[in-house]
């Protein structure tokens, strides 16, 4: 049995009154017409929602996790309406977009492709440059927003927006030993040519992965993907980078493979930030929201072994 909008409005009214008599001064129907909907959609979830008492209904556990995401369908239908409304295809305006090396190859074409379908009247001028710079032009007012790893930046003076969260997994030849392995330790890697990316935005994490490795001998320091590929794909060395940047093959056509580590690390973030207390235009506001669909879009077509942890 699927559950319907009217059940949904039915449950929030009773869990924020607090009683069905209570809810029923705003919902216009009977009190048995709202006992009935309650009923149904505790059997059709297979758990209680409420608990019910002398002076009205108390939500469980899991009605308090459900009241959540009722109120996340209503709010999503209500943006759909919206959207629908004010004709996306009829709204102008010009959008500066800040950038990262890591969002321009591997998040920022997809993206724009979406946002431009959705909104062909807003004009994109997209920058791209380091982290510190775009964080600069960000809060100077120069760019309206910005995709990037929101995870180092200045968090007082900008507000972010996690899209995803990407693992680490470290990359090695088809015929590396550490193929084999479901999963392997940093540790393994202290006796391997090392590998290193030099990137602003994934520093702080690399180092921490060279100093978990045992410090290993580094073979080679490129700030090309491109190379890194190539490099490990034909033995030069292996890598620990992000999932997010895995192919598995080479320019050249050759092939590499990919483990996930044991150890926790901190994931890459990619996210959206714009500047603190600033109004956002319309042409940023529905950049957002693309954004976060384009972000689920993604997730949604992956495998379940390749999720990577969109946040909540």
């Amino acid at each position: 049995m699927q559950i319907s909008l009217k059940q949904l409005v039915y449950f929030i009214a009773v869990a924020e009154s607090g009683s069905i008599s209570k809810a029923l001064t705003s919902l216009n129907v009977t009190q048995s017409v709202v006992t009935e909907a309650i009923k149904k959609l505790e059997d059709t979830l297979g758990a209680e929602l409420f608990t019910r008492h002398a002076r009205g209904m108390m939500l469980t556990h899991a009605g308090h996790q459900f009241l959540r995401h009722a109120h996340e369908v209503l709010a999503a239908l209500r943006n759909a309406e919206q959207a629908i409304r004010e004709r996306p295809d009829a709204t102008t305006g010009q959008l500066n977009l800040g950038v990262t090396s890591l969002v321009t190859a591997y998040y920022l074409p997809y993206l724009l492709d979406r946002f431009e379908r959705v909104f062909p009247g807003i004009q994109v001028a997209v920058v791209e440059d380091r982290r510190g710079y775009i964080e600069h032009l960000l809060i100077n007012g120069e760019l309206d927003v910005a995709v990037m790893n929101v995870s180092v930046v200045d968090k007082q003076a900008l507000e972010t927006r996690t899209l995803l969260r990407a693992p680490w997994r470290v990359w090695l030849p088809t015929n590396h030993p550490l193929v084999q392995r479901e999963a392997v330790p940093l540790g393994e890697l202290r006796e391997e040519r090392f590998l290193y990316l030099k990137n602003d935005e994934l520093e702080e994490v690399t180092q921490q992965i060279y100093r978990l490795s045992g410090f290993p001998q580094v073979a080679v320091r490129t700030d090309s993907i491109e190379a890194m590929r190539s490099l490990v794909a034909v033995g030069i060395g292996v890598a620990v980078l992000p999932n997010l940047m895995y192919r598995p093959w080479s320019l050249e056509g050759d092939r590499l493979e990919s483990r996930p580590l044991l150890e926790d690390l901190p994931r890459l973030e990619i996210g959206v930030a714009w500047r603190r207390g600033s109004v956002l235009s319309e042409a940023a506001r529905q950049f957002l929201v693309v954004v976060g669909e384009h972000s689920r879009v993604q997730v949604y077509g992956m495998s379940y072994a390749e999720l990577p942890n969109v946040s909540e």
